[in-house]
């Protein structure tokens, strides 16, 4: 196969195939409600606008020395869409939707899928599930929203990207961080004030390799969560499920009336219900530790060369643990509690370097990429993912994107995942979880909706 069509994935991208397991796919799921979508408007949609993207007509493919991604020579758009007749409940469609998330992706094929339910009640559902190695969520939000303008009249004008392979970049950017370090740049971007930043370059790339250190050695020491009714072995079976849209601006007033921001509240309503799963009296939660792997977007950290440009796919997020307050006897403390801890990692280093250890995982012998897996996750009991979609309404193939919403995977023994999805004015709470640690989800998402009536009342 020429260059052309092949060439190594990076390792970010790659490290997701390397985390991948049969009980725990590293897949990310998303669905839109688009009101009166056809499979013949979705069809013409997806052949001009989706595949202008390159990488969707490529597959991965494990070869020596790693990752490749590779052209597939029989890229067929039917092996990628299929047609649900007939109409769906509410419940049918949950039951459903939670079917095809324990449903493998083809690796002979690019890996990702749409589903077209046209008859769901409410409206058509349009199901996509797709690999992490192509991109993260914010990449993909980023496709949507060049392909689906906030007009039904207007067509996408900027949209689409050729697949490349530009290792070399990566390699000048490690000069050019080393030089940043040097030059106080990274001084600036971590909010120090000139007068008070170190003058002489040996100064400041010790006092650097130094922060460095005391970063690591915060994130490796960091203690892993008590035994817990949501750490069990996985059982490979998940279900889902989601909330009907609430208006942001609930969100707004709660934390206009504590001085905290929306993602506050966001996490604390989600504390609240983990608190609620842990309250059965066998796990003593005044003693009880519990973190949170939320994703960091890192791409203003990084530097200008490997910065990616809009449009452009990949994995481009960290992760930070953020202590769940599950212990706080109320909804106020565990506000302001979240609050503190999101307040104290916004200014650390963690985001960074969880990237950089997941992006290791793919060059490691298994034995080693397994011991970097366990290291990271697990500290940490539950995924809570934020998506923040565009605050006008959405129009895909002219028609009227009602709702979205976005499921990320859970890596390691981690078998439950929120996301908290803002889109048109309105937030939706969805919830994904193996068998095994939530039987019932629905009844979770009730308990986060409560937690945001407490905090306005």
């Amino acid at each position: 196969m020429s260059h052309e069509e092949s060439h190594l994935l990076l390792p970010m991208d790659s490290a997701w195939l390397a985390l991948e397991r049969p009980d725990n796919p590293m897949t990310i799921t998303v669905m839109l409600r688009v009101e009166e979508l056809t499979e013949s408007r979705l069809r013409e949609f997806l052949q001009h606008y989706w595949l202008a993207w390159e990488r969707f007509r490529y597959l991965p493919v494990a070869r020596a020395p790693g990752w490749w991604w590779e052209l597939d020579p029989t890229f067929e758009l039917s092996h990628h869409l299929s047609v649900v007749d007939g109409r769906l409940s509410a419940l049918e469609l949950r039951q459903w939707v939670s079917a095809r998330l324990n449903e493998p992706l083809p690796d002979y094929r690019p890996r990702w899928k749409f589903w077209l339910v046209p008859d769901a009640e409410g409206g058509a559902a349009l199901l996509l599930r797709i690999h992490h190695c192509y991109a993260d969520g914010l990449s993909l939000l980023g496709v949507f929203e060049r392909v689906c303008p906030p007009s039904p009249q207007q067509a996408p004008v900027i949209y689409g990207a050729r697949e490349e392979a530009d290792l070399g970049r990566w390699r000048r950017a490690a000069g050019g961080w080393l030089q940043a370090v040097g030059s106080g740049e990274l001084d600036a971007r971590d909010g120090v004030h000139p007068d008070k930043a170190p003058r002489h370059p040996v100064e400041r790339l010790a006092l650097q390799g130094a922060r460095l250190v005391n970063e690591i050695s915060q994130f490796l020491v960091e203690p892993e969560d008590s035994p817990s009714p949501l750490k069990q072995p996985l059982l490979g079976r998940r279900g889902c499920a989601w909330t009907e849209p609430v208006a942001l601006d609930r969100f707004r007033s709660a934390a206009e009336r504590t001085g905290c921001t929306v993602n506050d509240v966001l996490l604390s309503c989600v504390a609240s219900a983990v608190r609620v799963r842990l309250s059965d009296g066998v796990t003593d939660l005044d003693d009880a530790i519990l973190h949170a792997a939320v994703p960091v977007n890192i791409r203003e950290r990084l530097p200008a060369d490997v910065r990616p440009q809009p449009g452009e796919l990949g994995n481009y997020f960290g992760t930070v643990f953020v202590p769940l307050p599950v212990d706080g006897d109320s909804s106020l403390e565990r506000l302001f509690r979240v609050k503190h801890e999101t307040r104290r990692l916004k200014r650390s280093w963690q985001p960074g370097i969880s990237w950089g250890l997941t992006g290791t995982a793919s060059l490691l012998p298994a034995s080693w990429r397994q011991s970097i897996a366990e290291l990271m996750y697990r500290k940490a009991s539950a995924v809570v993912s934020n998506v923040p979609g565009t605050q006008e309404p959405r129009y895909l193939a002219g028609c009227r994107i009602r709702q979205q919403m976005f499921w990320v995977p859970q890596a390691g023994n981690i078998g439950l995942g929120i996301s908290v999805v803002s889109y048109a004015g309105q937030v939706q709470f969805g919830v994904v979880a193996d068998e095994a640690i939530l039987a019932e989800p629905e009844a979770f998402l009730q308990d986060c909706l409560s937690e945001l009536e407490a905090l306005l009342d």
